[in-house]
């Protein structure tokens, strides 16, 4: 028998499936600029065919995460608890979770973007986007963190990464508010239920961003551990 692959791989590593969730979390969330162009331009058929894509790697996602779950060993030989690395498990694939909720809502309710709020808004979600890459790069370094006993000069390469990976949260908070702000001064010449889903896409957007950044804080708690 060729056995479970997920017990392979956590016979090479305990780290590796964690690499490979985030990795198909952020792959999710790489589909929200395409998305949002479609949305843009009124294209709802690519529309739709990225939402099925994002949904697809949304499933893909959650079966790693419970395959993570189920198959994580009860003792590791590792200086950080099982319990933070299931914890961090969970924090990714609300990447995944946030990206597929924005674009199941807007496509469903073929929610249009403003033609002033276009350029912002599509800044706006790359930003999220780069956050997201950002938290995928610092959970990359976790076997050369597992190869150093999560101590020496790799832990300073992590920090750093984590401190980036604020920087662009922030960034992308700060974007947040000048969204809502031009949507405040649209809102008058907009149907009320429109503007209060677009409220919440902003919401959303930002939401990734923090989910990503909180991937990053997890991370932070196991360099402390």
């Amino acid at each position: 028998m060729a056995g479970n692959p997920f017990g392979n791989l956590f016979g090479q590593s305990p780290i590796r499936p964690i690499q490979e969730h985030m990795a198909t979390a952020h792959s999710c969330a790489t589909h929200l600029s395409g998305y949002f162009e479609a949305v843009i331009a009124g294209d709802w058929d690519k529309a739709k065919e990225i939402q099925k894509q994002i949904s697809k790697l949304e499933g893909d996602a959650d079966k790693l995460k419970k395959q993570v779950r189920l198959n994580m060993p009860k003792s590791l030989f590792m200086p950080v608890p099982r319990s933070d690395l299931l914890d961090l498990v969970t924090m990714q694939d609300k990447i995944a979770n946030c990206t597929k909720d924005i674009a199941g809502i807007m496509l469903g309710r073929k929610m249009a973007i403003p033609e002033k709020m276009a350029p912002i808004m599509a800044e706006y979600v790359q930003e999220a986007v780069a956050t997201s890459a950002q938290a995928l790069k610092a959970i990359q370094e976790m076997d050369e963190l597992l190869e150093t006993g999560f101590r020496g000069r790799e832990v300073k390469v992590v920090e750093d990464l984590i401190k980036e990976l604020d920087r662009l949260e922030n960034k992308n908070d700060k974007l947040q508010v000048k969204v809502r702000a031009m949507l405040f001064k649209l809102e008058k010449d907009l149907p009320p239920v429109d503007v209060m889903f677009l409220y919440k896409i902003i919401d959303w957007v930002g939401e990734l961003a923090d989910r990503a950044q909180k991937v990053g804080s997890r991370l932070e708690r196991l360099l402390a551990s």
